[in-house]
């Protein structure tokens, strides 16, 4: 079963287009949206919440948003980077305005989850660090008992511990809890820690749709001493590095003699769009 169908999802500005996007999100899965600046990211997850006028269908637990929207926003819960609204309120004054917003709001649920985070209800919210800020809106996401946890770049800002706090949080929603997860991000080293699956988007349009270990598993980066080394084995987006060139290859077909080391997905992106800059269709 899905936790969320997307089919067809676009939305036409005047410079940009999201192009009929289509994925799913299974249940218990954590899957990772990528893609540069500018790629339709926040676009999509917009579009998936209703924030903004949409064609296509979103399907949430096989309820459709534009027809049960109100059902369907109760088992969803939003996370954006940190949180930058009622600054000079407290916790617990920020969570009685929240709450009227929820029909199935658990107050108790909300008390525990500030006491798992360490978080002070009478604390004010702008007295918060940025990794702080990041465990309140988790806090008030997950307390009227969301289903599916939807996240627009939440670690962006955050130091390296509160990175990891993070990650150890979502695997507890998941695991725990039994939470779906859709987040996106920048910070790919995340995803590969604890993503089961990778939606990459590039220009309006989905590139890549497949398990997380099966993407990673397709190509290795190859260097080369020159760019003819490169191109005469076919290497995928090219690019000069310190030492010479490099340029991803699928798995199996690397060049005898190159050096070959693991593509991360920093690297399949990276390769991917500098690819495109060329014309190149991956």
């Amino acid at each position: 079963m899905n936790a969320l169908e997307v089919k067809n999802l676009t939305k036409i500005y005047p410079k940009f287009t999201l192009d009929n996007v289509c994925f799913n999100v299974a249940v218990g899965h954590i899957t990772g949206l990528i893609g540069r600046n500018g790629a339709g990211k926040s676009t999509t997850l917009k579009g998936i919440l209703g924030l903004i006028s949409t064609d296509g269908e979103v399907r949430v637990f096989d309820k459709a948003m534009a027809t049960e929207e109100q059902v369907v926003k109760q088992m969803i819960g939003y996370v954006g980077g940190g949180f930058r609204y009622y600054p000079t309120k407290t916790l617990e004054a920020v969570g009685k305005v929240v709450s009227t917003f929820y029909s199935d709001w658990d107050e108790n649920r909300y008390r525990q989850y500030l006491k798992d985070f360490a978080l002070d209800p009478t604390k004010k919210v702008h007295e918060l660090s940025e990794g702080m800020k990041v465990k309140f809106s988790i806090a008030l996401a997950m307390s009227h008992n969301a289903r599916l946890l939807i996240m627009d770049e939440p670690t962006s800002g955050l130091d390296p511990l509160s990175r990891e706090e993070f990650c150890d949080i979502i695997l507890s929603l998941v695991r725990e809890e039994g939470v779906t997860v859709l987040f996106s991000t920048h910070i790919t080293s995340d995803l590969e820690r604890i993503a089961d699956d990778i939606v990459y988007i590039a220009d309006g349009k989905i590139l890549i749709d497949e398990p997380l270990n099966d993407v990673l598993a397709k190509y290795s980066i190859a260097h080369f001493a020159d760019i003819e080394q490169a191109r005469a084995a076919h290497a995928i987006g090219v690019k000069p590095v310190k030492d010479g060139y490099e340029g991803l290859i699928p798995k199996g077909a690397e060049p005898i003699g190159a050096t070959v080391t693991q593509a991360t997905l920093d690297h399949i992106m990276i390769h991917f769009e500098s690819a495109k800059k060329e014309g190149i269709v991956c």
